[in-house]
């Protein structure tokens, strides 16, 4: 087996692993994040996922980080110099990515957006919408020229309902489905139409608001990812494919665009 690469997408609430060959992504793993396991712990527990995917720890020669908990990075990293022996890249503004980043600090940009914008560009050209359905769902703008324009940052799917049931001293805990009808019977039904459908028309009428800003000649294509995007396919009208392995992807471009340098 040749050489490969570990990419590690560190969420607020996700953790997903990927080893790539090339541009072939073999395995991944989907884990919760956490601060507060060690770099030790962390370790086994990647080793343990590498060996049941029969993948040689010994033959991963790079690891990319792409990260927006400070903390966990912190923790991954440490883990990467004491057991694989040599330092992982980072993923930030600072890289030279390929791309011109035109927020007002390209350093308050999520490593995830950055992989996402490239990835889509990659493979969709521009100008491009990325919705990313995680913690928050961010949407952001690739220009036609491959410039990331910037975004705009909601509340993520599960983060809204879980503050509604948190506040909300009747409510509890419904899965997070679309009903048969939007007008609900009872407060499951009810809850599952204001968090489902409400999220559609947040993303759909936030998409068509972008499109009128960006004024662009070329039709904007509209891209989704992120653990809801799925489920948010069946009922959108503005998004027009779903790529569940995007920021992943953008990960292994950013990889190969560094090692030709």
């Amino acid at each position: 087996m040749d050489d490969l690469l570990l990419a590690a997408d560190i969420g607020n609430t996700h953790t997903v692993l990927a080893v790539y060959r090339d541009e072939d992504l073999i395995i991944h793993w989907r884990l919760s994040t956490s601060i507060t396991r060690t770099e030790d712990e962390s370790w086994i527990a990647a080793k343990m996922l590498c060996e049941s995917g029969h993948i040689p720890v010994e033959k991963i020669t790079d690891v990319l980080i792409s990260s927006v908990v400070p903390d966990a990075t912190l923790i991954f990293k440490r883990m990467v110099e004491n057991y694989l022996h040599f330092s992982p890249v980072l993923i930030s503004s600072d890289l030279d990515l390929g791309i011109r980043i035109l927020y007002d600090d390209p350093r308050t940009v999520g490593a995830d957006r950055l992989c996402n914008a490239i990835a889509g560009f990659e493979k969709y050209g521009g100008p491009l919408i990325i919705v990313d359905f995680g913690t928050a769902t961010t949407f952001d703008i690739v220009a036609e020229n491959g410039d990331y324009m910037g975004g705009v940052i909601a509340p993520g799917i599960e983060t809204s309902a879980a503050d509604l049931w948190k506040r909300a001293a009747k409510l509890h805990k419904v899965e997070l489905r679309f009903p048969e009808r939007i007008l609900g019977t009872n407060p499951d039904t009810s809850m599952q139409s204001g968090i489902m459908y409400g999220s559609i028309e947040l993303v759909d009428g936030l998409v068509r608001r972008l499109i009128d800003e960006m004024d662009s000649a070329t039709p904007v294509k509209v891209v989704a990812t992120g653990g809801l995007a799925s489920a948010m396919m069946e009922k959108t009208t503005m998004i027009q494919q779903n790529e569940p392995n995007l920021t992943l992807d953008g990960m292994r471009i950013i990889h190969s665009r560094l090692k030709r340098k």
